[in-house]
């Protein structure tokens, strides 16, 4: 027998994988892919969070921004009988709640009976499409005149659903502090008076169920009553 046999038998020959191998990498190819399956799973739930909770946050401060933008055009005049209990310009403000007169509407038709000037609410209410939550709620005068205010027709618009509390504090300069309630049209110390700024709390949830409170402040540009030579 030659030494080039005598090489070729004694070396291994080779051989397929036992069912056993087969299985165990199997196992281990279907453990790597549960992983991966698991990780992206994890990240887009994380992205899919995040973002609903960035939406919410980003309609929450719309909404801040539309209210301190009616506030911010707040007015008051003295060209009106003041003798009247339903007078045309105002500012009554409540710890929930206020109504103004501003100079925000914006007149979307030609030749239609209205100007600039307007009677804007905020408030909280139940809303429209499901009772169980409030909503925040504007609602617009584009005529107002001295009846009063329930009488008058107006628009009501949704602001911002889903809202756990809105709180409103106004500040006296003359008395340098906060006040919960203000009324411009009363006899008292802020009669014909804006205050010179309006904080804002938002209470709300995110998509995570998280309660958080947004503020910001409002500063109105007319701090003085209109009068005939205004």
């Amino acid at each position: 027998m030659s030494a080039r046999s005598t090489q070729r038998r004694g070396r291994p020959a080779g051989r397929g994988m036992t069912l056993i191998e087969i299985m165990i990498a199997m196992a281990i190819l279907g453990l790597m892919m549960v992983l991966a399956w698991s990780t992206l799973k994890s990240a887009s739930d994380a992205r899919t969070t995040y973002t609903a909770i960035e939406e919410r946050n980003h309609e929450i401060r719309l909404g801040l921004a539309r209210l301190v933008a009616d506030l911010e055009s707040a007015y008051l005049s003295d060209n009106e009988d003041k003798t009247l209990d339903n007078r045309r310009t105002i500012f009554v403000g409540k710890e929930d709640e206020v109504r103004f007169s501003a100079f925000g509407h914006m007149t979307l038709w030609a030749d239609t009976n209205e100007s600039d000037q307007t009677m804007i609410a905020y408030f909280l209410d139940d809303d429209r499409e499901d009772p169980r939550v409030d909503s925040l709620f504007r609602k617009e005068l584009r005529r107002p005149s001295n009846e009063s205010w329930e009488r008058q027709p107006g628009e009501l618009d949704v602001l911002t659903r889903g809202v756990e509390k809105l709180e409103f504090e106004y500040w006296d300069w003359k008395d340098k502090k906060w006040r919960r309630e203000w009324d411009s049209s009363k006899a008292d110390g802020v009669a014909g008076r804006i205050p010179t700024r309006i904080r804002i709390k938002v209470t709300y949830k995110n998509a995570r169920g998280d309660e958080l409170t947004m503020t910001t402040q409002a500063r109105p540009l007319l701090e003085e009553r209109l009068g005939n030579g205004s």
